[in-house]
């Protein structure tokens, strides 16, 4: 298990407030997260951000080992952010928060390219994540009141994440995300063998669904094409990679074994097992960036009761990739975000 130390960045006051200072500056000159201005000139500025948090990512995403570090003691102006909101939908675009949102895309840019999904959210880059009355025992991210269950992101697409960016606007209740690592030594061998098969099924979580979006005709085919995921018989491996430390793709609430494959139920169990044992929870304050390599790591939600008063907790959350070729075919142009 890695120190606190090498999981931990943390910038100075001094250094935060010009960091703050940058993203104010740039969140007068673009219009928003999508402006492809300022998506073409994030690498040149993320070169103003700290050189030791800088070099502290660029280790953290070459040596391939954690599942998860965090960069915290940025400034977040709770007066300036306004309340937790009570929906992602209808809100003024950009908000508010904007600085913040831009902060997280300039870390995105040290890791890959910024992208996201024309199936969530209605096609947001920046996604936010806050409790959403009516959803409490939903398994997403607008959930509260039922555990949010360890997961890869995206689990199920080919084309899911590398890097995924949380970051902390507001947490009062100190609701703590959850973290798992895979040891696959201390699975049994059988069972690793198992695992690197294609025998699981997998689905779409339910954050792709069009009822959980405001669907255009534009984008009629992509969820057609969700639809049609969830009724397919498409099985993927839950490991893959180096035998010896193995990337991990699993979401157990969208996962299942054929009938009658004991031998893969009793891998998903013993790996599920696994992951819940070494569970820990992260608490992020105002300010805390959590980085997570999406091939290492899984990660979910303690439950809680939201109070839908303004003070829930709010974060945001960014998608990175480090290969944009792979999906060249689903986003229109070679600059485009949307998958």
């Amino acid at each position: 298990m890695a120190s606190a130390t090498d999981r931990l960045s943390a910038v100075s006051p001094d250094v935060a407030q010009e960091i703050e200072e940058l993203t104010l500056r740039l969140a007068k000159r673009y219009d928003g997260p999508e402006d492809e201005e300022l998506l073409r000139e994030l690498p040149v500025v993320a070169s103003e951000l700290p050189a030791a948090q800088r070099r502290f990512l660029r280790g953290f995403a070459l040596d391939d080992a954690l599942g998860y570090c965090v960069v915290g003691g940025h400034t977040v102006d709770q007066t300036r952010i306004g309340p937790t909101p009570r929906h992602w939908r209808g809100r003024p675009r950009p908000g508010p928060e904007l600085a913040e949102e831009i902060l997280l895309l300039l870390y995105a840019s040290l890791l890959g390219e910024p992208f996201a999904w024309k199936t969530q959210q209605d096609g947001r880059l920046v996604h936010d994540v806050f409790p959403i009355k009516g959803y409490e025992t939903e398994q997403l991210g607008v959930g509260s009141t039922d555990l949010l269950t360890l997961h890869t992101e995206d689990a199920f697409h080919p084309w899911r994440a590398d890097f995924l960016l949380l970051g902390c606007l507001r947490n009062p209740r100190r609701v703590a995300t959850t973290v798992a690592e895979l040891d696959a030594r201390l699975l049994d061998p059988a069972h690793v063998r198992t695992l690197f098969q294609p025998r699981f099924l997998i689905r779409p979580d339910d954050s792709h669904l069009a009822e959980h979006n405001a669907p255009s005709d534009a984008y009629r085919e992509q969820f057609a094409e969700i639809a049609e995921m969830k009724r397919d018989d498409n099985r993927v491996a839950v490991l893959w990679g180096d035998p010896a430390a193995p990337y991990l793709r699993i979401d157990p609430y969208f996962m299942e074994v054929p009938d009658g494959d004991d031998e893969a139920a009793a891998a998903l169990a013993a790996v599920g097992g696994l992951l819940e044992r070494r569970t820990e929870d992260v608490v992020l304050r105002p300010g805390d960036v959590l980085f997570i390599n999406n091939h290492r790591l899984a990660h979910g939600r303690r439950p809680f009761t939201a109070s839908y008063d303004g003070t829930d907790r709010w974060l945001k959350r960014v998608s990175v990739t480090t290969d944009f070729r792979k999906s060249r075919e689903r986003r229109g142009t070679a600059t485009a975000r949307f998958i």
